[in-house]
């Protein structure tokens, strides 16, 4: 399961109404290193500035692996914490993620980032099956 869930937070959807700020609180104690992932690297970017922030250390393991996976794979998921924290996330194997100024994905180190010449130059025999 990707997520936690809470009772309250279900019957929200069910009548069709979900208050993002719950759904991004479920995302951040349902996924804690994914989020704090995020969070380092938007404190990064926002103490350091430039054109972006990244990461580019490997998981500790499959459990942290698998969150940020399926962090950065639900549109809905990426969107909420896209909007919390006003970046343009990029994803470009099990581990580098990087954050952008919104804004940022029209210009051309988001699309030098997010172009598939990097994702080739990105890629490593130890990553294949990350």
């Amino acid at each position: 399961m990707s997520l936690d869930v809470s009772p309250a937070l279900l019957e929200q959807a069910e009548r069709g109404e979900v208050d993002e700020a719950q759904f991004v609180d479920c995302v951040r104690t349902s996924l804690p290193f994914a989020w704090q992932m995020i969070s380092d690297l938007v404190a990064r970017l926002q103490v350091d500035g430039g054109d972006f922030a990244d990461n580019t250390t490997p998981p500790p393991d499959e459990q942290a692996r698998g969150q940020l996976l399926r962090a950065l794979a639900s549109d809905a998921i990426r969107g909420a914490l896209e909007r919390h924290f006003g970046v343009k996330l990029a994803f470009q194997n099990c581990h580098r993620v990087a954050v952008f100024p919104l804004g940022a994905e029209s210009g051309a180190t988001h699309t030098r980032f997010t172009s598939i010449r990097n994702q080739i130059l990105n890629q490593s025999p130890e990553l294949r099956d990350c």
